[in-house]
């Protein structure tokens, strides 16, 4: 990744939204060939040299200060994802050979708590967005993450490139918002792993293989991937209208737990409390077999029934009554002896034992 291209082509893009009446700024010259601020008029806005300013957006001003980074971000009004952004590509441009981001393992209690919501569409993201573990619900809601391979377990990946979970947005629109979060997101990782090459075979592949992604792509949108309002169209449930929220985990700040919520007494309340019961009953744990007994001490999939000789749990038993007169297999005339001829005492259970 060519961080110098990078940072002149989000420089350029944020002074071409401003105009210099809106900044405040002197405009230079007469005829204006290029949209938004130029560089003289920026450079005047904060207090830098125009040169300087120059080689800081061609990249050739590797011991820039915060300070100086501060006045030009503010002469951009440039938000805190923005200001970030900044700063990370600056730094990318001091330390090109910086180490590769670790492995990055979830928490043993992230997992139990992803199992305890009940419900709640909820999924572990890290780095590249990549997806970490889910429950349920959410597995119910867009897709069988556990079954895909890994380099398809990606928020970004799914969302451009796999039909069913394109075939989850109601319209064009709605996929639309969604994937303008997922690229500035994406974005914004770079700038904070400059070195990662899994995310940089990413982009080459997204970018290659959908053209949605490579127009968003240059618009050069930078966010964080945290909350919004999310409109979903399920073949069973129907059409939903979740909140997404993103939680960033203390300890891995990395990662982040995202949920999906409806509103109390909504349609999309009581469709994603029928989308997760049956995702309840048709998809146990992981790593729970079926027929295995779950945190109830029953077996997932079938219930348990009581013996009714002993009592006690068993797996199966069944009784079969004959009535009088019906014909007896061959295996009942070789197990019970002839009775003599006589009035019948009526129909009797035969009884095949249980298990136990």
């Amino acid at each position: 990744m060519d961080f110098r291209t990078e940072l002149a082509a989000f420089l350029r893009s944020r002074r071409a939204r401003l105009r210099p009446e809106d900044a405040g700024a002197r405009p230079f010259g007469g005829r204006r060939r290029v949209p938004g601020l130029r560089r003289e008029e920026l450079a005047e806005l904060a207090g830098v040299s125009v040169d300087y300013y120059v080689r800081l957006e061609q990249g050739r001003t590797h011991n820039v200060s915060d300070a100086v980074l501060d006045a030009v971000a503010r002469a951009l009004r440039l938000d805190d994802a923005e200001r970030a952004h900044l700063g990370h590509l600056t730094r990318a441009l001091r330390h090109p050979a910086s180490t590769p981001p670790a492995p990055q393992p979830v928490r043993a209690g992230v997992k139990v708590l992803l199992g305890a919501l009940d419900g709640v569409p909820a999924y572990v993201v890290g780095r590249r967005l990549d997806i970490l573990g889910s429950n349920g619900p959410a597995r119910a809601l867009f897709t069988d993450f556990d079954a895909l391979p890994a380099e398809q377990r990606n928020v970004a990946w799914l969302h451009f490139l796999d039909p069913g979970v394109r075939s989850r947005y109601p319209d064009q629109e709605a996929w639309q918002e969604t994937a303008r979060d997922t690229v500035a997101a994406l974005r914004m990782d770079l700038g904070r792993h400059p070195c990662d090459d899994r995310l940089c075979d990413l982009l080459g592949e997204l970018s290659v293989r959908s053209d949605e992604f490579s127009a968003l792509w240059a618009e050069q949108l930078v966010r964080e991937h945290s909350h919004g309002v999310e409109r979903l169209r399920h073949p069973a449930a129907g059409e939903l209208t979740l909140r997404r929220e993103t939680l960033r985990l203390p300890d891995a700040p990395d990662q982040a737990l995202v949920t999906y919520a409806a509103d109390e007494g909504t349609p999309s309340r009581a469709a994603l409390a029928l989308l997760s019961r049956a995702a309840g009953i048709s998809a146990p744990a992981r790593g729970t077999p079926r027929g295995c007994a779950g945190r109830s001490g029953r077996p997932r999939g079938r219930r348990r029934r009581r013996c009714p000789w002993t009592g006690r749990p068993c797996d199966g038993w069944r009784r079969r009554r004959r009535s009088h007169g019906s014909s007896r297999t061959r295996s009942s005339r070789a197990r019970r002896p002839r009775t003599p001829r006589g009035p019948s005492p009526g129909p009797a259970p035969t009884r095949v034992r249980c298990r136990w």
